[in-house]
């Protein structure tokens, strides 16, 4: 009797792909022992044969016909990691449609249109994993998925990009501007020569999509993540930060607020005690609130060829394990059905600076619009400077819409020289 095996047909062959296709000739035998059974290479697309890759490619197994590729009826599992929109959900719908289970790292393509590609899966009876997707190696998505199958997690709490996270650290660690320690990353490879997908908050506005999706069992769109970037972080607000205990991380906050869940990304100063604070250059970590298990962090590399291809290969070995037991791991879970709460309604803290007069009165008035705006204030300092004086107040827990008016209204008071930053507080008490 022939045995077994199964068959693997990976699409890109990039700084992922060629990983993911390196681990796959250097372990075959050890995963074969994992899995069961042979685990064999059949195909690699690409968009072009003569293009150079970090590593040698099997001789016969590159092709750049793609579509020809999953629709091979001896493919096995497709593994999909040359992300963006289309042609990949084209071909992961194909590949479906033909019969193979899919593992993807598409970050993008889930966070826009998962439910299409989660409904494909489950017509045809087979898995599609994704724990590539978020943050690198770091196993996050399986423990939302399973592990806390059985409890209710409140809230997610992230550093899910390592770009912004080498740049915000280089600005609070080395005292670095924004554009000096952009171009540092873009040196070292960790940020790309078009950076806005890392800066403005995109790929962790995806990625928070994903987290919200999963942790609260409701279908949650890049496009219901309120998002901001950090282009417009300074020196300034760094330096304020340092001076109130706290440091400023991007982050990607998703939360349950009564029966609606609240998803958004934006720089924001933390404590230097919370956990996230600790996390440096291009890490990635993960901070999840549950009610029974309590407080969990996920920490590691959070992006980069290996770290991304280790996780394409863990689901890989769950997702063949499946197709030798004719079974299907767990799909999606949306039975919540929770609505989005919008940014406006969302609870938050807001870290202001103002340049005003320096005479009698001013922090009465400054007070007295917060107040009229049912917002409360936490701490105020207050810095001289001949004939004008520089306010720091940070509020206590209001609606982002409250803090939004109180600034508005702040901007335009006679003795308001200027508004200098507006940052919001996490990971401290409301």
């Amino acid at each position: 009797m022939e045995e077994k095996r199964l068959n693997v047909a990976v699409l890109g062959c990039g700084s992922v792909g060629s990983q993911v296709v390196r681990l796959l000739t250097e372990q075959a035998d050890d995963l074969a022992a994992r899995v069961g059974a042979p685990v064999e290479l059949v195909g690699v697309a690409v968009r072009r044969l003569d293009a150079p890759r970090d590593i040698e490619v099997p001789e016969g197994l590159l092709t750049t016909d793609a579509a020809g590729l999953v629709a091979r009826d001896d493919v096995d599992v497709v593994v999909e990691v040359i992300g963006g929109i289309e042609p990949a959900r084209s071909l992961i719908l194909s590949a479906l449609e033909n019969g193979a289970s899919v593992v993807t790292a598409n970050k993008a393509l889930l966070a826009e249109d998962g439910p299409t590609l989660f409904e494909a899966a489950t017509k045809a009876e087979r898995d599609l994993y994704y724990e590539a997707a978020v943050a690198g190696a770091i196993p996050i998505l399986r423990p939302l998925r399973e592990s806390l199958a059985g409890d209710k997690v409140t809230r997610v709490l992230g550093i899910v990009n390592g770009t912004t996270n080498f740049i915000l650290d280089k600005m609070d660690t080395a005292g670095s501007g924004f554009s000096e320690a952009l171009e540092e990353a873009q040196a070292l490879g960790y940020a790309e020569a078009d950076p806005t997908a890392d800066v403005e908050g995109f790929d962790a506005a995806a990625k928070a999509a994903i987290l919200a999706s999963l942790a609260f069992h409701s279908r949650v769109t890049a496009s219901d993540v309120y998002r901001e970037g950090i282009s417009e972080v300074t020196a300034a607000d760094v330096q304020s930060a340092r001076e109130m205990g706290a440091v400023v991380k991007l982050l990607a906050i998703c939360e349950l607020r009564g029966d609606q869940v609240a998803a958004r990304v934006h720089p924001a100063m933390i404590p230097r005690s919370h956990p996230l604070a600790s996390v440096h250059g291009a890490y990635n970590a993960v901070f999840v609130e549950s009610e029974a298990a309590g407080q969990l962090m996920f920490y590691g590399p959070g992006a980069g060829g290996s770290p991304t291809a280790s996780a394409v290969l863990g689901d890989l070995v769950t997702v063949a394990r499946n197709r030798l037991a004719d079974t299907r791991g767990a799909g999606e879970s949306a039975y919540a059905d929770r609505a989005v709460l919008p940014m406006g309604e969302t609870r938050t803290r807001y870290h202001v600076a103002l340049d005003v007069d320096d005479r009698s009165g001013v922090l009465a008035a400054v007070a007295t619009t917060f107040a009229d705006n049912g917002v409360s204030i936490q701490t105020v300092r207050q810095e001289g400077r001949g004939a004008d004086a520089q306010l720091v107040v940070v509020s206590h827990g209001a609606t982002d819409a409250a803090l939004s008016s109180t600034v508005q209204q702040l901007r335009g008071m006679d003795i308001v020289r200027d508004v200098t930053s507006v940052m919001r507080v996490e990971g401290g008490d409301e």
